[in-house]
């Protein structure tokens, strides 16, 4: 799903620039050239990040800044203004923006920031690994949003494999990593464990090393 950031500038030609060049980016931007304006979306969950020209038509956007934050406090606004001047940076940046910008600036400046503090605050829990979707933070894995029902030990040894992508491992190593030092079973459960494994995630490029263990990739 598209990231949505809201351009709050009243110069139409620069907030059409700052949408084009986002949208080029993937992301989806919705234009707001009046305080107004502004203020009937504040509210709005949807919209992920804001970026705020100061100097607005009836009201400023710190002003615009405080209502934000008053509805959506972990919603990330960046400051834009004209005036190259510190009292404003040390304004915005003690209000709690999390950035500031300073006009004129160029676009791919701005799209990098807007990146960098997309991925600072909507950290993406999920993995694509051989068209499997892993979710780390729920445990859960989904082929085209078809939910896979693994076991404790084959998404911990699904996990291990990702996480050590290219690298080969042995049986013992394998063993000692996931089912612990201590355990005094057979090594077969490796490849019992593997074998389920991959039946339920048949796409999954794991490679069998002959006479030495296994490797992803």
């Amino acid at each position: 799903m598209k990231k949505i950031i809201a351009v709050v500038d009243d110069e139409k030609d620069l907030n059409e620039l700052m949408k084009r060049y986002l949208e080029k980016e993937g992301y989806e931007v919705r234009s707001f050239y009046t305080y107004s304006q502004a203020l009937k979306s504040v509210d709005e969950q949807s919209i992920d990040l804001w970026l705020l020209d100061i100097m607005l038509d009836e009201k400023s956007g710190f002003d615009l800044f405080e209502l934000i934050k008053e509805k959506n406090s972990n919603k990330p606004v960046v400051f834009i203004s004209a005036r190259d001047q510190q009292f404003d940076r040390i304004i915005g940046l003690e209000k709690g923006s999390d950035d500031y910008i300073t006009k004129p600036f160029n676009m791919k400046e701005v799209v990098l920031r807007v990146n960098n503090i997309l991925k600072r605050f909507y950290k993406d829990d999920k993995l694509i690994v051989d068209g499997y979707t892993i979710d780390e933070s729920q445990r859960k894995v989904f082929e085209d949003q078809q939910k896979i029902e693994l076991t404790n030990k084959e998404y911990e040894m699904l996990m291990f494999f990702v996480k050590h992508k290219s690298t080969a491992f042995s049986r013992d190593d394998i063993l000692n990593v996931i089912w612990g030092d201590d355990y005094f079973g057979s090594d077969r459960v490796v490849d019992d464990t593997l074998r389920r494994l991959r039946k339920k995630m048949p796409n999954l490029s794991i490679t069998t090393i002959y006479g030495f263990g296994y490797r992803l990739g």
